[in-house]
């Protein structure tokens, strides 16, 4: 995309600002590698991505509102857990630029399957203990069998190789395999019956099949080897980051036991399906972050290319996010009425409420992975405890008035202070980033087109009906595209000169850090 484009663009005019093991020796053009590979591998990933939402979606429509709240709870508790592993070694290998890279992936590898066995200790010891904070001791077997996960996906450590090498394709496929695997043996296996096991054995499926793969295909040994040196380098690195990861636990674990106090197991599972829609944007966006990655690391010390990186990043995902966010808002009545049934109607308001949040957290969405290509995690941890205050303050008090809409509340409370917090810090690595100018930007396109889908229906009579909800649809993204092709013409124009493998005419008005700008 047009941030990995500028990243590597400057690599290939400069070949000693980049670290040549990085690369793929076959690559000729990097500037045409960055743009064509970013593209297509995260049009690919995309893929994968909505088939992980179509899962969680079509799930519903087979298990009841009280079995999907018992997946939710387990599927949240687990994930929230897991981000106390989640401290960054892979972020560390692909920064790292050893002489000896086989030595470097084993010393990472041995550091990954340490963590990971013991989250499953930890898991085993504390499902117990959760069971018994929310009433439900059924979650205890089904959660022990589903944080097995956890240790097979280390073995999955062979696709950060490719990735370091910006081997995009080869890294997609590869981490592919989990979720495609998962996705279809869990649709099979709830359609026959299975119920919210069929999403456990559908999960264990897709992390054997991953690790499966990767292994056989490693180009190094999955060997363990211990290094101090690179436990300290790696802890200074990561102790942010634990610190970010246990706050989101308590956060995340905090809104499951007053949920479960307040809206009962049925609110759980409303909020666990609206929050799919954080998830599909999240995951999507965490394409775009994991693609850039490996070059912004590359070259972290030219600011100026950062900036532009960026920005542009940033609003290339805004130009999908927003009208995607406003879209479900939009036709959330008809997807619950038309796909997901009428029993799930109580749900309709936190389904807006969080769409319309989510597309707002995705302004500065990727602030992370450039504060960890420059080496500054202490800002992170600081965003994560701003959440934390935010949870106590506000979250907590909201549902125990208001119940689901108060969770609604409290999310959309945390998202501004996240969002302010990123521009902050931004502005001050690059000061000529303008969070509140990224916003209104990704916010114009989609006016337009919602504003004429709601002329529609207040003009339009009768019931709705399935061919109603898709000419609405149809009509709203046409719109959509013509106002992004008004609005943000320069940058398409760009990507699709990229695309044709062609150098377009590009400016940039973004100044880095410590330089003057005459704006």
């Amino acid at each position: 995309m047009g941030g990995a484009d500028s990243i590597l663009e400057a690599a290939e005019a400069r070949p000693d600002v980049i670290d040549q093991s990085r690369l793929d020796p076959h690559v000729r053009s990097l500037r045409s590698h960055a743009a064509r590979g970013t593209l297509i591998n995260s049009s690919f990933q995309l893929g994968v991505v909505g088939l992980g939402t179509l899962q969680r979606l079509a799930v519903a429509a087979w298990l009841t509102r009280t079995e999907y709240g018992l997946w939710g709870l387990l599927i949240g508790t687990l994930i929230t857990l897991t981000t106390l592993k989640q401290v960054g070694v892979a972020d560390k290998y692909i920064q790292q630029n050893e002489p000896d890279q086989e030595a470097a992936f084993e010393k990472a590898f041995t550091l990954e399957l340490g963590l990971s066995v013991a989250f499953f200790v930890v898991a085993v010891l504390v499902l117990p203990l959760y069971a018994l904070v929310y009433g439900h001791a059924q979650m205890i077997l089904p959660g022990i069998v589903l944080a097995l996960t956890v240790p097979l996906t280390a073995f999955e450590s062979p696709s950060w190789i490719p990735y370091r090498r910006m081997q995009y394709a080869r890294q997609r496929l590869l981490t592919a395999i989990d979720p495609v695997t998962s996705v279809t043996v869990t649709l099979a296996l709830v359609a026959s019956g299975a119920g919210y096991w069929g999403m456990i054995i559908g999960a264990i499926a897709g992390s054997a099949a991953g690790a499966l793969v990767c292994t056989a295909t490693s180009p190094y040994r999955l060997r363990l080897r211990f290094d101090r040196g690179t436990l300290r380098e790696y802890s200074s690195f990561s102790l942010p980051l634990f610190g970010a990861g246990l706050s989101a636990l308590v956060v995340i674990q905090g809104t499951l036991v007053v949920a479960s106090h307040t809206v009962g197991l049925a609110g759980i599972g409303a909020i666990g399906l609206a929050t799919n829609v954080a998830t599909f944007t999240d995951g999507v966006d965490s394409i775009v972050s994991q693609t850039i990655y490996p070059a912004v690391c590359a070259v972290a010390h030219r600011m100026e290319v950062l900036a532009e990186a960026f920005v542009k990043s940033n609003r290339i995902a805004l130009m999908w996010a927003a009208p995607f966010a406003v879209g479900v808002a939009l036709f959330a009545g008809d997807l619950i009425h038309l796909v997901l049934g009428d029993r799930w109607r109580p749900a309709t308001g936190i389904f807006v409420a969080v769409a319309l949040t989510s597309g707002l957290s995705q302004v500065a969405f990727n602030w992370q992975l450039f504060m960890r290509a420059v080496n500054r995690t202490r800002p992170l941890f600081v965003a994560s405890i701003a959440n934390l205050v935010v949870f106590f303050a506000v979250s907590i008090p909201a549902m125990y008035a208001f119940g689901v809409a108060g969770y609604a509340a409290g999310f959309a409370a945390a998202t501004i202070v996240q969002v302010a917090l990123r521009g902050w810090y931004m502005r001050k690595l690059f000061r000529g980033f303008r969070v509140v100018r990224q916003m209104l930007r990704a916010i114009a396109p989609t006016l337009p087109a919602a504003a004429v889908v709601v002329i529609v229906r207040v003009l339009a009579s009768g019931q709705r009906s399935a061919p109603r909800a898709i000419a609405e649809f149809a009509l709203y993204a046409v719109v959509v595209v013509v106002a992004t092709w008004v609005f943000e013409r320069a940058l398409v124009s760009e990507l699709f000169a990229y695309m044709r493998g062609r150098r377009p005419q590009r400016s940039w008005t973004g100044i880095p850090a410590g330089q003057s700008s005459s704006a």
